[in-house]
């Protein structure tokens, strides 16, 4: 007997309806799922006591990171901003004390009209700020907020290369993100201003927005804070804890920190000065220019000079003499030793205090020259620059 119309089209969608609810469950050669399920198995115990201590670690940070948000005053140009982008930025910063201090980078609040800090648990607070452009530090100061998560510093000058550690931050405006890698280098910062202290490098990825969090060690304490990046984002360069609590009194105290300074411009001493400068061996520091009128060439230092001994250290190289220039007390004598034409002579200069150099800006760029005209030579971008101090 023939099956009635209406009767054959309800089997017919009955049938295609099955076809579907057995396509999550049958390969496309019928055969069985699309995918495999992963059996319950667990890590090696040593990895799985790594990924638990990775994840507690970064759990207990988390509270301790705010993000750092920054509107600048109409005008304002700060670093790497161009006329008519916006005027509203963000970076990351973390709490070193329950009475509201917290600790970023001076580019991240540069130029600040109105600075506002979040916290972890979605609480805001405007903040007031002390800053340092030399190493690139600032300090922000909040009013009135209550259990606060503190993040210890730790003894940056510890560290090693090849410890692993955490880099914590909001990158690209993104929540309480965590990247783990090692500690890559320890070496002088990429700026030439900087004052000869052994930046942290590492690659744990730091990104836009990073910039001011903390880079912590397995013992969980802050060894550094995330200052930059190189462009292709391999490497980052953290500025080192011990340095950060050498600054923090001066910048909650008055705002800014006051580097000591002497008005030359040093370099290497090569084995081929020794014969020009009458040395035995290239040791300290060359002097290559005195700078007029500045407490070096007042205390009676020469161009050509070697510093091997700066208020009672030995130096033996440049970042030496910076180190311990800028660290010491504006406004202190000092007994400085200088090997001068194979001699050895001793003057007395007095401190005086670093000011940061305006940099000029950048010319617009000029219409390439007729043929016949020859090109003039770009310096390299990576061309070593002469340190002042």
């Amino acid at each position: 007997m023939a099956m009635s119309r209406p009767i054959a089209v309800v089997a017919l969608m009955l049938a295609v309806a099955s076809s579907f609810g057995c396509a999550g469950r049958t390969g496309a050669d019928g055969r069985g799922a699309l995918w495999r399920k992963a059996s319950p198995t667990s890590a090696a115990p040593e990895l799985q006591r790594v990924n638990t201590l990775l994840a507690d670690l970064a759990e207990r940070l988390r509270p301790g990171l705010v993000h750092v948000r920054v509107r600048r005053a109409a005008g304002s140009e700060a670093a790497g901003e161009e006329p008519g982008e916006p005027r509203r930025s963000t970076g990351s910063g973390f709490v070193i004390d329950p009475s509201g201090l917290i600790v970023t980078n001076a580019h991240v609040v540069e130029g600040a009209e109105s600075i506002q800090v979040r916290l972890s648990d979605g609480r805001r607070f405007a903040g007031l700020v002390g800053r340092d452009t030399r190493v690139d530090l600032a300090l922000i100061k909040i009013q009135n907020a209550t259990n606060l998560t503190v993040l210890p510093l730790g003894d940056s000058n510890r560290l090693r290369v090849g410890e692993f550690v955490l880099a914590l931050g909001h990158p690209f405006g993104l929540e309480q993100s965590v990247s783990f890698g090692i500690v890559s280098r320890k070496g002088a910062p990429l700026t030439v201003a900087a004052p000869g202290f052994d930046f942290i490098q590492t690659d744990a990825a730091i990104n836009p927005g990073n910039s001011g969090g903390p880079l912590v060690n397995m013992a969980g304490e802050v060894i550094g804070v995330n200052s930059m990046a190189a462009r292709n984002g391999s490497i980052g360069f953290a500025i080192p804890s011990n340095l950060v609590q050498q600054l923090v009194p001066q910048l909650a105290t008055k705002g800014r920190v006051e580097w000591g300074w002497l008005g030359v411009s040093i370099g290497e001493v090569t084995e081929a000065d020794l014969e020009r400068l009458k040395l035995r061996e290239p040791r300290g520091v060359l002097v290559r220019d005195v700078m007029p009128g500045e407490p070096a060439e007042r205390g009676g230092v020469r161009a050509n000079d070697v510093i091997v001994e700066f208020d009672g250290a030995a130096l033996e190289g440049p970042r030496d003499l910076q180190r311990a220039v800028s660290t010491t007390p504006v406004g202190k004598r000092v007994r400085v030793t200088v090997l001068r034409d194979g001699r050895e002579t001793e003057v007395e200069v007095t401190v005086g205090l670093y000011q940061e150099r305006e940099t000029p800006r950048p010319e617009r760029p000029r219409p390439p020259p007729p043929p016949d005209e020859p090109k003039p030579d770009a310096p390299r971008p990576d061309a070593p620059k002469e340190p002042t101090e």
